[in-house]
């Protein structure tokens, strides 16, 4: 959530920027920064009805000690009046600030300056390419196929139980799944990220926290009797851990990662860009959290562009890295890099993971906050990255590693499968 004080100092320069997501909120920012200025009026009025009534009460007090009372009692007729007002003024206050929040809620970050225009994912810029292509002597089969052939992931059953989107993981399909999230956390655990358990529901402050809600309210899970939603990622609980806290400057970097499943609706997904384990309603990932002094963010950043491309590396995968266009980021982001690796049996990029920072946007919902060296209090910066989300990993290295007589596991894996193929 944006901060009042930037809206004012920066308008012009949030409207220009918010052009890169082809948003226009002039009408938006301008009826937030009315409202603030209602709010303070509303305040100051409260403020000084409230040292007049503080001051007629002292009067009172002396004027009931000379045995005036008659004095006494019409001043406090006045406090009366002055009562009421306060309480009419509270309300309108709690009116004006119920509406600039909700207004609030409805703006996205702001997108960094080096964030291109665009309007989707077509207008990503491809940074670079990174490994070799895939060639086969043999026609190649997709990865549903091969699931099916070797036994490795029954979609046909989990549609019996759940319903499309919830895959069942069979034999040596499962232990690759557990395989790579294993590899993931250590290899988390090794770029100095502690590991979190945390729940696989939060509640609706939580979700607000995170930026989750309003705007994905559609996408998620909803528990109704509980009022609790089912997470989208571990980004979601982790980072609410922080939630209502001063941190001290000397705590950063903080470096969490964690397995979850994540659950999200995808309503309207559809197509052969669905199909198999293209997208999920459930599905797996490792998540990398940092919590960071604002001046640190960026170099972060950078350091968790690089993990994540040491993974795909170590997976032996062909990958690209792409810096989203305004009209493809995310809500809560002011930056974000996307990964896709090929799959040469489907002949097209998968997006495996995105990371971003996200600057205050978070840390102003959450109160999440540090004192500087100086004693004064500040927003911290929060940042987040799949590494990595584990179904279109799964897809492409079932695909790119099959042979004709089986499936090669990357060398990587092999400690944590105990097989090297699959046949």
């Amino acid at each position: 959530m944006l901060q009042i004080p930037y809206i004012r100092e920066n308008r012009d320069l949030i409207i220009e920027r918010f052009t890169k997501r082809n948003l226009e909120a002039i009408e938006t920012i301008d009826e937030i920064l009315e409202l603030d200025e209602q709010r303070k009026g509303t305040q100051q009025s409260m403020d000084n009805d409230l040292a007049e009534s503080n001051k007629l009460a002292k009067q009172i007090g002396e004027l009931y000690k000379s045995g005036k009372a008659v004095e006494a009692n019409e001043l406090k007729e006045q406090t009366k009046l002055l009562k009421e007002k306060s309480s009419e003024e509270k309300t309108k206050l709690h009116e004006i600030e119920e509406a600039q929040i909700n207004l609030l809620y409805q703006l996205p970050n702001v997108p960094n300056e080096i964030v291109p225009n665009g309007n989707s994912d077509a207008d990503n810029k491809i940074l670079s390419e990174h490994g070799e292509a895939c060639t086969f002597d043999f026609d190649a089969a997709p990865h549903w196929d091969l699931a099916k052939q070797y036994g490795l992931i029954d979609f046909e059953v989990g549609v019996k139980i759940a319903g499309a989107g919830f895959p069942v993981y069979l034999g040596k399909g499962a232990k690759l799944q557990r395989a790579l999230i294993n590899f993931f956390l250590d290899e988390a655990e090794n770029a100095g990220y502690g590991e979190v358990i945390p729940p696989l529901v939060v509640n609706e402050a939580s979700g607000y926290g995170t930026g989750q809600l309003p705007d994905k309210e559609g996408q998620m899970y909803h528990v109704g009797e509980d009022d609790l939603y089912l997470i989208p990622t571990a980004e979601v609980p982790i980072t609410n851990i922080y939630r209502n806290v001063i941190l001290k400057e000397s705590d950063f970097p903080i470096k969490k990662s964690g397995y979850t499943p994540c659950f999200r609706r995808e309503a309207g997904s559809y197509g052969k860009d669905v199909r198999g384990l293209n997208r999920l309603h459930q599905f797996d990932k490792v998540e990398i959290i940092q919590i960071t002094h604002p001046s640190k963010s960026y170099e972060a950043l950078d350091h968790m562009v690089d993990h994540i491309k040491g993974l795909l590396n170590k997976l032996g995968l062909q990958y690209r890295v792409l810096l989203l266009c305004g009209g493809d980021l995310g809500f809560t982001a002011a930056i974000t890099y996307d990964f896709e690796v090929y799959s040469a049996a489907q002949n097209r990029w998968l997006e495996v993971s995105s990371v971003s920072n996200v600057e205050t946007f978070q840390a102003n919902r959450l109160k999440l906050r540090f004192k500087n060296k100086e004693g004064k209090i500040e927003l911290a910066h929060t940042l987040n990255g799949s590494a990595l989300a584990l179904p279109r990993i799964m897809a492409a290295l079932l695909e790119n590693n099959q042979v004709e007589d089986g499936i090669k596991i990357p060398e990587e894996l092999v400690p944590y499968t105990k097989f090297d193929k699959i046949d």
